[in-house]
């Protein structure tokens, strides 16, 4: 079996069960998605301090990608329309919480980068003394 076809497999709901657990696949990934990049926010905000926001940060942004591909994917290889129980509504609501995903993440992931930035600047300033 080659990637194609397990992709096909999962965006279709799998071996067993109805055109719906794709797109509830879908959705639940990208709620997971979500709550990862509102905690890598929270974690920067020191709102908590369990774990490294820059990982979940990224960790956001690659769950989020995968939402929106098998949202994307059961929504081409379903049959029929919205309402026939393929899963169409659940996929299409699906693609936007794997892009709200993506861009917690990629937010969290800016707010890493400019806290880095800002540090390095204060240890250079320490380091070499202040040239203002």
């Amino acid at each position: 079996m080659n990637t194609a076809d397990v992709l096909t497999v999962a965006a279709e709901g799998g071996v067993i069960g109805d055109g719906r657990t794709g797109a509830n696949l879908a959705l639940g990934v990208g709620l997971i998605g979500v709550a990862i990049g509102w905690l890598s926010l929270d974690r920067i905000a020191g709102r908590i301090s369990i774990g490294n926001a820059r990982t979940g940060a990224m960790s956001a942004i690659a769950v989020g990608l995968v939402a929106t591909a098998l949202a994307a994917l059961h929504l081409i290889t379903s049959s029929g329309g919205p309402g026939t129980g393929n899963g169409m509504v659940g996929a299409i609501g699906a693609i936007p919480l794997g892009l709200i995903a993506v861009t917690l993440g990629r937010r969290a992931l800016a707010h890493c980068r400019r806290i880095e930035q800002t540090a390095d600047r204060l240890e250079h300033k320490r380091e070499f003394g202040s040239t203002s």
